[in-house]
């Protein structure tokens, strides 16, 4: 018994420094993702500078590479950060919506636009133009990069098992399109067929397109007085069209 109280004993005191100096890199990477936030604000991607994080964070500019190892390292952490953010916004309103396809994918259209709207810069970096020389890690990227559109493919599929979503007319596709559908159909783990995925695509673009238009400014500063109505009016278009014949 004497062994095993002292062997406890050791084992706490070797690993709460541990957990310390673990708790210390978190909030350390947690803060350099926050500044580097800032600076999308501010400058832009293309002008991210991890000399000017280590100067915010009070560090030598080498020091900043412990926990960053360059730019595209940063720009990973701030995809990474940015994506799961933005999915767990749309996640919230959709569970917060009932069990309705077709609330639920009001309540994710507006939360997807709310966001964006709140975080400009960051909705830039994620559906933007693409940043010079900068490559996303498809292993670090993907998963969160997708979460979006997997919660709106599992909402229109729960519309198509009710048989509320339709496919509409027959769509003539080419065999390399219908192995790709196939293919997202298998990573998404959904249950449409082609002409209701190619509907959902549709959904998917229209949605992007409409909350670029917006928060980039392309539809002219005194063209809509309330662009939120809107948006709001292109979501119902959409959702009519996934459930036409």
């Amino acid at each position: 018994m004497v062994t095993q109280n002292k062997s406890t004993d050791l084992y706490s005191c070797d690993t709460e420094p541990v957990g310390r100096r673990q708790d210390a890199r978190d909030r350390t990477e947690r803060r350099i993702v926050e500044l580097g936030r800032r600076q999308l604000a501010d400058v832009g991607a293309a002008g991210l500078s991890l000399r000017a994080i280590a100067r915010d964070l009070g560090l030598v500019s080498s020091a900043v590479y412990r926990y960053v190892a360059s730019r595209d390292d940063l720009l990973t952490l701030l995809l990474v950060d940015a994506y799961t953010e933005l999915a767990e916004t749309v996640d919230r309103a959709a569970g917060d919506a009932g069990d309705h396809w077709r609330t639920q994918l009001r309540a994710m259209s507006r939360a997807l636009r709310g966001w964006a709207v709140d975080h400009r810069a960051e909705w830039a970096l994620l559906y933007g133009s693409p940043v010079p020389g900068y490559r996303a890690p498809r292993d670090r990227t993907v998963g969160p990069g997708t979460r979006v559109i997997g919660a709106l493919l599992a909402a229109v599929s729960a519309g198509a098992a009710t048989g509320e979503v339709t496919g509409g007319p027959p769509v003539d596709l080419s065999p390399t399109l219908t192995a790709d559908l196939a293919a997202l159909r298998t990573e998404f783990g959904v249950s449409v067929g082609d002409a209701a995925l190619v509907k959902s695509l549709l959904l998917w673009a229209a949605l992007i397109g409409a909350v670029n238009l917006e928060v980039f400014g392309h539809y002219g500063p005194d063209t809509f007085t309330g662009p939120a109505e809107v948006f709001d009016v292109q979501v119902e278009l959409l959702l009519d069209m996934l459930a036409q014949n």
